[in-house]
């Protein structure tokens, strides 16, 4: 058994040597490709709202809907929102079907780039080195940087010649940009680690349920961790893939590794049926999966307030002051900027500056956990969405109680209220996601198990999908319930007929108790890997963590 243990061993390490990671060498092709299908995909959405209300002469809440719908699908990979065209009746329907058809594309296209980009980039480094840990984790903050830069190209040179020279011009960029993502993309074909699939894990996931529930009136034994059945297979990925260790919750899973006197074992110690008995591995990994959940309901929460403000920030722009100087003023979608420059700033600050001394103090390799950045982000989007409403407060009290710089046809009075007040409640978004988005990247890569690490990325996107699913939902319902109130509906086309402050005021509300519900969550919480053993120093890191938010 020992020789053959040791044979085991030298071929791992054979294989090992075998994969020549390329690391950086790489980073160009990957992060070119990601920076312009951005590019292509935010070049063309992030000027949408004003194209719909302005050209397709839509109201501003089925534009809102039809975009918050698109971003969703692009995420989801889903169509559910087709319904809201049949309200819409000034283009012809031709029109409307060769819109829908491009958006259509564009989502297939989207669909199936995002959720890789994430793991295969990380999947470039040596996960064993020190030099290969430092790349992974500096790529997560390069993948940001550039949705950064592609946005902040998108809302400024790309919204502009659309703006202003041509609508047709300003969206053929994008698609000339999606053609640069896989001209690069295809440049780098010899330079990937390509690891080579090993089946679904989602099998796995639907192979321990099955066999939990056939063994659901079996007793657990006294000591799980040493009489549970424990397979690891014999393959190439068992190198990548390191051994969980025992945790205690969830429990009634584990009844899928008992042994029963029915259950075969083949001469390599495999099961004969595996959804009959499974390993206490596949146990731990169906875990891991389910201990995200409530972390991922908290980011789905936190992304419906960051999708409703940006979607209403620009038309609080549309009807203020925009002129800056005498002639130039800047278009209402490009205000997303000040978010965009904001990142750009704090991401090498936080990392080079802050971070060194985060650590001294606390002793942690990153300065603080994961799950101290999201409850921090958690905080500073509240601020922000209360500032967004006394913004929106003094903005229309502006256009009721002093001279206004004219009438939009489609919308009312241009309040003379400076828009560039949107500057510090946008900076406050940036700062929020700076902290919550590149954390919740990394909270789903290092909380997955090695080879479910796409799931964990394609849970980022569908977390954003369904929070631009819940924003439609939850302005509509809004808008229902307010209508034929004291104060008049919230969400009007005329934003001076309307009580959007109070909107951004029920946000911030929703924020509070998504706070409260996401301290619940990571006092729960039991990080990857952690033994039960760890009780004590996990108590201290969970108590450290809510004196900080």
């Amino acid at each position: 058994m020992d020789s053959h243990n040791n044979i085991k061993t030298m071929d791992n390490e054979n294989e090992k040597k075998l994969i020549k990671y390329n690391g950086w060498k790489a980073m160009p092709c990957v992060i070119g490709n990601e920076t312009f299908e951005k590019l292509g995909t935010i070049g063309t959405s992030s000027n949408l709202l004003v194209y719909l209300t302005t050209v397709f002469n839509m109201k501003s809440m089925e534009a809102t809907n039809v975009l918050n719908i698109f971003n969703g699908s692009a995420n989801f990979g889903t169509l559910l929102g087709a319904f809201l065209w049949e309200n819409c009746i000034r283009p012809t329907t031709g029109q409307l079907a060769f819109l829908l058809g491009g958006l259509v594309f564009l989502i297939i296209g989207a669909g199936g780039i995002r959720p890789c980009n994430l793991a295969f980039g990380a999947d470039q480094f040596d996960p064993e080195t020190e030099s290969g840990k430092r790349g992974i984790s500096s790529f997560f903050n390069w993948y940001y940087f550039t949705l950064t830069f592609a946005v902040m190209v998108s809302v400024t040179f790309v919204v502009y010649i659309q703006s202003n020279i041509s609508w047709a011009i300003g969206l053929a960029i994008p698609a000339l940009f999606m053609f640069l993502s896989c001209a690069l993309f295809f440049m780098g074909t010899k330079l990937y680690v390509m690891i080579k699939p090993q089946g679904s894990p989602l099998v796995s996931v639907a192979q321990v349920i099955a066999a939990a529930f056939k063994k659901r009136r079996l007793e657990l034994p006294e000591k799980p961790a040493l009489s549970l059945f424990d397979y690891v297979p014999d393959n190439k990925q068992s190198i990548v893939i390191p051994k969980l260790p025992y945790s205690n919750q969830f429990r009634f899973l584990e009844k899928a590794a008992i042994v029963t006197e029915e259950d075969g074992i083949n001469p390599d110690g495999s099961p004969t049926d595996p959804w009959k008995l499974c390993s206490i591995q596949q146990v731990e990994q169906l875990k891991c999966l389910i201990r995200v959940f409530p972390i991922w309901i908290s980011g789905i929460l936190y992304s419906v307030s960051t999708a409703t403000m940006n979607n209403y920030t620009v038309f609080q722009a549309l009807q203020a002051d925009r002129r800056l100087g005498p002639t130039f003023k800047i278009p209402a979608a490009s205000y997303a900027i000040f978010t965009m420059i904001t990142i750009t700033f704090w991401i090498p600050f936080y990392d080079r500056i802050l971070v060194p001394k985060l650590r001294k103090l606390t002793g942690k390799e990153d300065g603080i956990t994961v799950l101290q950045k999201l409850g921090v982000g958690i905080v500073i989007l509240i601020f922000s969405l209360a500032t967004c409403g006394f913004f929106e407060h003094s903005r229309r009290e502006f256009s009721e109680t002093r001279p206004t710089l004219g009438v939009d046809p489609q919308r009312g009075a241009i309040s003379s209220l400076s828009a560039m007040w949107l500057v510090f409640p946008l900076a406050l978004s940036g700062l929020s996601e700076a902290f919550t988005m590149i954390a919740l990247v990394e909270f789903y890569y290092k909380q997955f198990p090695e080879n479910m690490r796409s799931i964990g990325a394609a849970f980022v996107f569908c977390g954003m999908a369904m929070s631009n699913y819940l924003s439609s939902f939850l302005q509509s319902a809004v808008n229902q319930m307010s209508h034929g109130s004291k104060n008049g509906t919230w969400l009007t086309q005329d934003l001076n007929k309307g009580r959007l402050d109070y909107f951004y005021y029920l946000m911030a509300g929703i924020e509070v108790f998504n706070l409260v519900y996401f301290l619940v969550c990571s006092n729960w919480y039991r990080y990857r890997g952690t033994s039960d053993s760890s009780s004590d120093e996990k108590l201290e890191e969970i108590k450290s963590e809510i004196a900080l938010v």
